[in-house]
């Protein structure tokens, strides 16, 4: 799964996409320093792995994982081509989610492509481009539809569909944003439209601000913005970030403590982006390996069988199950099996997350 860091030139979006990855993306005090996406596979930060591994004593440890990529700036007319704007759209299209950096302090010596910082205004130019070039998608789909519904009449469901959608468009309102029935869901799903895809906002502050984000001006007015689209917001100091992302994690903890914070905002982004893209983790534990395996929430057993290899899905008899509370409360499978506590389930259960599993198969 993708999540596509986007953002006006010089709002903190490649030095946070380095504080996540420690990739090393060029970070340059000038637009289009990132020409070519950079990509970054991260761990999910899920302290049930720590735990398990402090029970099992495993060889190997293997977490849920987050793919980011860093995409270059945009400027209006992106979706005309100016700046960026091909090669933006283009990679904008290949990701599930974005993750939208805007900035919200103000620094003399860091340069903003407007002139000056407005935080609705960056993510409105933003937005706008990715609205004109879904309502140019849609054109065409509408063409499109309107030629075949002289042979189906099913076509006009789609065409007052489309309608709906360029109406809202025209005011603003992504395609996200919009209530839809749920067959007019499945519609939307093949559109692939940009606004359609979920979204974060990362509200970039400054050092000083830290204490006390929530209640930044501009910080709150992202947040309104957001609340329109049901979209969460992160408020984080990315150059803090930066430096956390270079400390041993003894030396991190200190840090956070100092700035009175309970966790890094990276890692806060990163369980956000998971969950954004409506992602879980079932578990695996034992000597070899305990590892997270990420699937859709929803998933059934043999489903999620077929994550650790096809055989077992193929093959699958049922799922020994115990949740992870109950086995760390408990301290041992055994102790867990004694209690009652491990379940025997078949094909038609749903996974939860936190479930640590072992599969039955015969193939």
């Amino acid at each position: 799964m993708k999540i596509g860091i986007v953002g006006l030139p010089n709002v903190g979006k490649s030095t946070m996409f380095n504080s996540i990855t420690k990739a090393g993306a060029e970070c340059a005090n000038y637009p289009f320093c990132t020409i070519e996406p950079n990509v970054g596979v991260v761990a999910v930060p899920d302290e049930r792995i720590e735990k398990l591994a402090e029970i099992y004593k495993p060889q190997k440890v293997t977490k849920a994982v987050v793919e980011f990529v860093d995409i270059a700036g945009l400027v209006k007319g992106a979706s005309k081509g100016e700046g960026l704007g091909n090669k933006f759209l283009s990679h904008i299209r290949e990701v599930d989610a974005i993750c939208q950096v805007v900035r919200c302090f103000e620094d003399s010596n860091v340069i903003h492509v407007d002139g000056n910082v407005n935080p609705l205004r960056d993510i409105e130019t933003i937005n706008l481009e990715l609205i004109f070039a879904d309502m140019e998608t849609l054109e065409k789909r509408l063409d499109k539809a309107k030629k075949n519904l002289k042979a189906d009449k099913k076509y006009q469901a789609e065409i007052d569909l489309i309608e709906k959608i360029k109406a809202n468009l025209e005011k603003g309102i992504p395609a996200r944003a919009i209530d839809y029935s749920e067959d007019e869901q499945e519609i939307v799903k093949d559109m692939f439209l940009l606004t359609s895809k979920p979204i974060i906002y990362i509200a970039n502050i400054s050092e000083e601000q830290i204490s006390n984000a929530e209640n930044e001006p501009m910080v709150k007015e992202v947040k309104e913005y957001a609340q329109k689209e049901n979209a969460e917001v992160i408020p984080l100091c990315v150059k803090i970030e930066e430096e956390l992302s270079g400390l041993e994690e003894q030396d991190k903890k200190e840090m956070l403590e100092a700035l009175g914070l309970e966790e890094s905002g990276l890692d806060k982004l990163i369980k956000k982006s998971y969950d954004l893209l409506g992602l879980m983790s079932f578990l695996t534990a034992g000597e070899p390996e305990v590892r997270a395996w990420t699937i859709k929430k929803g998933t059934k057993a043999p489903k999620a069988a077929g994550k650790i290899h096809s055989d077992i899905e193929r093959g699958f008899i049922k799922a020994e199950i115990v949740s992870y509370d109950d086995l760390i409360r408990e301290g041992s499978m055994i102790a867990a099996k004694e209690k009652g506590l491990v379940r025997q389930e078949g094909k038609d259960y749903i996974m939860q997350d936190g479930d640590i599993v072992l599969f039955k198969f015969n193939v």
